[in-house]
């Protein structure tokens, strides 16, 4: 009976978990952006800020996330810690899957190890060349700005910034990466 009804609260926690990564709030869905051409945004992207995330503490500095458009519609995603400078060594190395949730394309579910869904929401995009990016969660609680060098301007920087800052999102939070 115990070890029953400790199965029935992973398995309720589980389809709980999965249900936020297949929806997200009307207020979020506000903030995507118009359209990803997801050709277009696949490729290589470095991370250049982020909020803190306790997976990305210490040797997870400098990372870099590959996103490859498959025959199926979906994403192979490639997310990488490197050791000192880029296409070196790498400390950590993590793939996923993500399938569009929307026909805009700026909302994918990507799960991880495939068991753990999250919401990729882009938020912010470069829409005329592609060269910058924000992205968050249905939670707004992890916040990446990619770009498609290992640094960005300036004043394309504070660009984000202030827009994001515009859309609820803290300045005060945001980590700029090694990159910079």
């Amino acid at each position: 009976m115990r070890i029953t009804l400790l199965s029935l609260l992973i398995l309720l926690a589980l389809v709980l978990w999965t249900g936020c990564a297949t929806s997200i709030p009307p207020e979020m869905s506000a903030l995507l952006v118009e359209k990803v051409d997801l050709t277009r945004y696949s490729g290589l992207w470095y991370q250049v800020a982020r909020y803190p995330h306790s997976f990305q503490r210490g040797e997870c500095g400098d990372s870099t996330a590959e996103y490859s458009l498959r025959e199926d519609g979906r994403i192979d995603v490639l997310n990488r810690c490197w050791e000192g400078e880029y296409g070196g060594a790498y400390s950590q190395q993590v793939r996923a899957v993500g399938t569009p949730m929307d026909d805009r394309g700026s909302w994918l579910r990507v799960v991880f190890f495939r068991l753990f869904p999250a919401a990729y929401l882009v938020i912010e995009l470069d829409q005329e060349h592609y060269q910058w990016a924000a992205v968050t969660t249905a939670d707004r609680n992890s916040l990446w700005i990619l770009s498609r060098t290992p640094a960005l301007d300036e004043e394309t920087f504070e660009r984000i910034i202030t827009s994001l800052e515009g859309k609820g999102f803290s300045r005060d939070r945001i980590i700029r990466t090694s990159q910079q």
